[in-house]
């Protein structure tokens, strides 16, 4: 019932009522307190002119019984309101932030919400800290004292940012709360983007932060099968949160007495007689991380499943940005179903991951199929079979150079029709393949490259560390060259480039982790220059995206049919756009007052200095 008499806004409610009975009465303290707390940013929004966020979601006041765990929401409504209209607010803001209970008020009417039980009722006052996590601990089963004190440790606050979202304290807190239980294997799918590395850092603080069992720090040990995905943790999260105890394995030392190793399954399976990993004991490690876990090392025929079994007495966790499919199943097998999952769909809706665009492009020689002339032999002399060729045997069986540089013509056209010098990946079959279509598009922007020599470059493993000083360049924010990356498999996962605008497909994936770990190359933001990603695909990969569930819809998905130069000839809306007409790559964006993006017209600003000019002026969102 409404509150008769004198009316409060929001905020006067709050301070007259609100807050004093949270505080005086049920004897939360200041630091327990988070008023106005962030969720989500705001979900961008496209039109033919502009960008525009939404408005963030904040819950009112979230509880935490210690820092980093939130056990309650309470939604404030003013003094002449009834109590019951934040009712909706709070269940979707307990279900996002993983909080059992909520509560609704309008400063003098308490309504709890209690997810445990689906109940609704009114309470005569805000429950205190004690009794609400005594409630909190008997649902989560979490037991009392012993390995439990891990789930009320502190986060680490040395670390950037220093605050997690609130779907990594999500993360976080389930994974602590499993091993204070004694859980063994654990699984988090968190997309590309959104933090999969601070997340197992603060899971590491703490644990490091709790009183371990036997007096000591525990001992840890992160797994992965490339070398960026080992070095970028560790000097990025690691080293700074926790100094001298990191330590990388190699060189087949098995350096003891650190408390924080690194190791690639290749340098922990290497040794002259003994492989390094036998050289600990199976005991040795309290808690292992397999970072990108679907790629196999789960599988029970997996050249590295022997040594997560022989650290089998350690809790595992598993991470993937993927979710996994039938043809992964050995990674539910292995660690179990996921404790948590963030979607790319939700990591979209909440304004943290940039929404796509798809441009399926379907290349002249791909309709009609290719058929050698009578007697047509190969650059190396030899007859071609005379048979019909299509897309499944390109750059596998036959290489056409036409096709190659066809989609150069078409990739390049497009850059000129939104923005010359947008970050681009092109991913192809092979070092081979990508080696053509460097040239092809070299050729094809040659009066950029005149001005920039690297304005396109092969980015593959056969480039050796050439290759990996213009990786170096290319991820380096404000760098203004290389702007075409063309790649196989090397920029497919483990490399964080917030400015990629356009992720072109030129080689047949799949497998549906693949193709999540490829176009999570471009789902970071990057304001004030970039708010949404491009797919440009060549092969159909984008069929792979029918997994509404955990990447959303695109703003739009249009199919562009080329004749044998690469120029459109019909283009047609496959689906509806989200607005009648959705954005381009900008030509430029300006933050505005009103959190609106105003773009230029794309078609008009080619040039890289005037690019660069209008980019300066524009202010961070």
């Amino acid at each position: 019932m409404a509150i008769t008499g004198e009316d409060f806004d929001e905020d006067e409610t709050c301070r007259r009522f609100v807050l004093p009975a949270l505080k005086v009465t049920a004897g939360w303290q200041d630091e327990q307190i988070r008023a106005q707390y962030p969720i989500g940013k705001g979900r961008i929004r496209a039109t033919a002119l502009l960008f525009r966020q939404e408005a963030a979601l904040r819950a009112d006041y979230l509880l935490e019984y210690s820092d980093g765990l939130p056990i309650a929401v309470v939604e404030a409504k003013r003094a002449n309101k009834n109590a019951a209209d934040g009712l909706e607010q709070v269940k979707r803001y307990a279900e996002l932030l993983d909080v059992p209970f909520g509560y609704a008020t309008n400063g003098q009417q308490i309504i709890e919400l209690d997810r445990t039980t689906g109940k609704i009722h009114e309470v005569s006052a805000f429950p205190a800290p004690a009794e609400l996590w005594d409630r909190y601990r008997t649902v989560r089963d979490i037991p009392d004292g012993g390995p439990a004190d891990v789930t009320t440790a502190p986060l680490d606050r040395t670390g950037t940012p220093a605050d997690p979202r609130y779907y990594q304290r999500v993360a976080i807190n389930r994974t602590v709360q499993a091993i204070a239980r004694g859980e063994k294997r654990l699984l988090l799918v968190l997309a590309t983007g959104t933090g999969k590395t601070l997340v197992a850092a603060q899971i590491v603080a703490k644990l490091w932060n709790a009183d371990w069992p036997g007096g000591r720090k525990p001992r840890v040990l992160y797994l992965a099968d490339r070398s960026i995905l080992v070095d970028q943790p560790k000097d990025d999260y690691f080293e700074p949160m926790f100094g001298g105890a990191v330590h990388k394995l190699g060189g087949g030392v098995a350096q003891l007495g650190r408390l924080i190793y690194f190791g690639l399954y290749q340098s922990l399976d290497s040794g002259d007689e003994v492989p390094l990993y036998e050289r600990f004991r199976p005991d040795y490690f309290d808690f292992v991380i397999v970072d990108e876990c679907h790629r196999g090392s789960a599988g029970e025929g997996s050249q590295w499943r022997k040594i997560l079994e022989h650290f089998s007495e350690a809790t595992q966790l598993g991470m993937t940005a993927t979710p996994i499919g039938n043809k992964d199943a050995d990674t539910y097998r292995y660690f179990g179903e996921p404790i948590y999952e963030y979607s790319l769909k939700q990591g979209i809706e909440d304004g943290f991951l940039a929404p796509y665009r798809v441009r399926k492009v379907r290349l002249n020689v791909d309709m009609t199929g290719w058929r050698p002339e009578p007697g047509q032999k190969d650059k190396y002399g030899n007859a071609i079979p005379d048979e019909l060729y299509g897309p499944r045997e390109y750059e596998r069986v036959l290489a056409i150079l036409d096709r190659t540089e066809e989609a150069a013509r078409y990739l390049t056209d497009y850059l000129h029709r939104t923005d010359r010098m947008g970050k681009t990946i092109v991913f192809c079959e092979n070092s081979e393949h990508a080696a053509r279509m460097t040239e092809a598009l070299h050729n094809a922007n040659s009066d950029l490259v005149l001005r920039y020599d690297n304005y396109v470059c092969r980015i593959t493993a056969a480039d050796g560390p050439v290759g990996r000083v213009r990786l170096d360049d290319f991820r380096a924010v404000g760098s203004r060259e290389p702007v075409i990356a063309v790649t196989a498999r090397l920029l497919s996962t483990g490399v964080d480039i917030p400015t990629v605008r356009n992720i072109v497909l030129f080689r047949r994936i799949g497998s549906m982790p693949e193709f999540k770990q490829i176009i999570g190359r471009g789902t970071r933001l990057f304001p004030p220059d970039k708010f949404a990603f491009d797919i440009i695909d060549f092969v159909d990969a984008t069929r792979l995206f029918n997994d509404r569930r955990f990447d959303g819809p695109p703003l739009r998905v249009i199919r562009d049919d080329t004749d044998e130069t690469g120029k459109i000839v019909d283009t047609t809306a496959e689906e509806p756009a989200e607005f009648d007409e959705v954005a381009e790559p900008p030509g430029s964006y300006e933050t505005q007052d009103s959190g609106t993006f105003d773009r230029g017209p794309a078609d008009s600003i080619t040039d890289p200095d005037e690019i660069d000019e209008i980019r300066a002026r524009g202010r961070r969102l």
